[in-house]
């Protein structure tokens, strides 16, 4: 150990640490290789399944605004559109802490 002091940064993370410990709070585990990749390709297939969804919402929402009755049917879509990618961030999400806890998939 140095003799220099300690910074208010290592400080206050000692204090946290410290206060984790009190809790029973476990520190967060250290992801294997083949965690990361795993979570990665989630993320990546995530993103993917969100830009598909972005370009069908686009092509609907023209379609919604040329028809004469598109206001009523706009907020429909909007809705749907919020809702799916409600749904593709929980589902990505829910896969990643499976993958962290190691109930899932780890290529």
């Amino acid at each position: 150990m140095s003799d220099r002091p300690k910074s208010a940064y290592e400080l206050t993370l000692e204090k946290l640490k410290q206060q984790d410990r009190e809790r029973g709070v476990a520190a967060p585990a250290t992801l294997s290789e083949a965690q990361k990749k795993s979570i990665a390709e989630i993320r990546k297939v995530a993103q993917a399944r969100l830009a598909e969804r972005e370009i069908l919402y686009r092509s609907e929402r023209q379609k919604v605004l040329q028809d004469p009755e598109g206001a009523a049917k706009l907020e429909k879509v909007e809705e749907e559109y919020a809702s799916d990618r409600r749904r593709i961030d929980a589902d990505r999400d829910r896969q990643i802490e499976q993958v962290r806890t190691g109930k899932g998939r780890a290529t």
